[in-house]
């Protein structure tokens, strides 16, 4: 090839090589996504667990949210108020106080207090229990099942089922909600941190019915009701709850109940 021709070559491929650089700079100031400055800094802030425990899609989504003024600077459950302050210097914002929630399995029944109807061998997925005999093992059909799905969907490795029951570490939960969503009885939900007492059983089946089925199951007899001073305690469907917003955590409920189901927390 004469060197005519290559010097040819060379400035077409010089050429095309600008044009390509033009346009794609040109591009990319035409697409550029604009980011938000305080979206990445309140990104930064969060931890960074991606739990979705916010509602969000990750910590990315719930940044974005906030940026945008969607979501609550202290919307992340896992980084609680000191994340939330520090979310609203960035957002210029004043600080919202935030109540500590933890998560509570509402049921006693393990290996000595539940009764089983049957040994099962099988998937130990609490979900796969529907689709087998009497909806599994244990007798009481709204106590905990005791397969550990909860504890799977944990991240913070914060659940744990022992001697056949979950049972929560309330100093690990971060009130992700994870273990909520994956319990198929509802047996999971959040309750103040400062909470004192709760009723340890979900079940809404009549006293006799109960008790056969769970030694500590709430039987809906109302002594707790009267019992207590402050009017925190009702019955409905033959299961108790306590008011928190009420409840000084005298314990005399606790101590009145025959079967034992209220907890101390």
């Amino acid at each position: 090839m004469s060197i005519i021709g290559i010097l040819t070559a060379a400035g077409v491929v010089a050429a095309v090589g600008c044009f390509v650089g033009l346009f794609l700079g040109i591009a990319g100031i035409r697409f550029q996504v604009q980011v938000d400055e305080r979206e990445e800094a309140v990104l930064a802030a969060l931890p960074g667990n991606n739990c979705g425990g916010c509602g969000y899609a990750g910590c990315s989504g719930l940044a974005s949210a906030i940026a945008k003024g969607e979501a609550p600077v202290n919307g992340c459950p896992v980084g609680g108020e000191p994340v939330g302050k520090r979310i609203a210097e960035i957002m210029g914002v004043e600080a919202q106080s935030a109540e500590r929630q933890v998560a509570f399995v509402a049921c006693q029944g393990d290996c000595e207090k539940a009764g089983r109807d049957y040994d099962y061998c099988g998937v130990e997925d609490c979900r796969m229990m529907p689709f087998v005999p009497g909806g599994g093992a244990k007798t009481c059909n709204s106590g905990c099942l005791g397969y550990g799905t909860c504890v799977k969907a944990c991240p913070f490795d914060a659940i744990h089922v022992v001697n056949g029951v979950a049972v929560v570490d309330r100093e690990a939960c971060k009130a992700c909600g994870k273990c909520i969503a994956a319990c198929p009885r509802n047996l999971i939900s959040l309750v103040p941190y400062r909470a004192k007492l709760a009723v340890a059983c979900s079940s809404k089946d009549k006293g006799p019915v109960t008790m056969k089925a769970c030694k500590t199951g709430c039987i809906g007899c109302g002594i707790c009701v009267r019992s207590c001073p402050g009017n925190a305690v009702t019955v409905t469907d033959f299961n108790a709850t306590i008011n928190q917003e009420k409840c000084v955590g005298c314990g005399a409920c606790m101590e009145k109940c025959p079967k034992k189901a209220i907890v101390r927390l």
